[in-house]
């Protein structure tokens, strides 16, 4: 019902950045938040910043002033741009979004990405 096609992670060296793409589709309604999270090896998954489809942003402190959350509401596409990369920023990281379908009555509705590794090494 809902497709999520992430892209843009790799190997960059410290200070480097990248810029994460999750492009959604489905024959819903419409999505509603979308954001990133991240998985470090033996760590919780945590959030790195979320946007809604109004613009407004959310992000983890640890990583405001370095990432920046975008979104093109006609492509439904969340972006992740990540500046300034440091080694404790290697993870997997998660698109997520939250969808809504008025005709299946399903309303906010969480859905993962498969993740994509960013790697951030000498």
């Amino acid at each position: 019902q809902v497709q999520l096609v992430e892209s843009g992670g790799g190997l960059v060296q410290p200070g480097g950045s990248l810029n994460l793409s999750c492009a959604a589709s489905g024959s819903i309604s419409s999505f509603n938040k979308m954001g990133w999270y991240r998985q470090a090896p033996g760590k919780e998954r945590e959030l790195v910043a979320t946007i809604t489809s109004g613009g407004s942003t959310n992000y983890a402190d640890s990583m405001k002033g370095r990432f920046t959350i975008s979104r093109d509401n006609a492509k439904n596409t969340v972006y992740l741009l990540m500046n300034s990369l440091k080694p404790e920023d290697t993870a997997v990281y998660y698109c997520n979004v939250r969808w809504t379908d008025y005709i299946q009555g399903y309303y906010d509705m969480p859905y993962w990405g498969k993740g994509t590794l960013v790697t951030v090494s000498s």
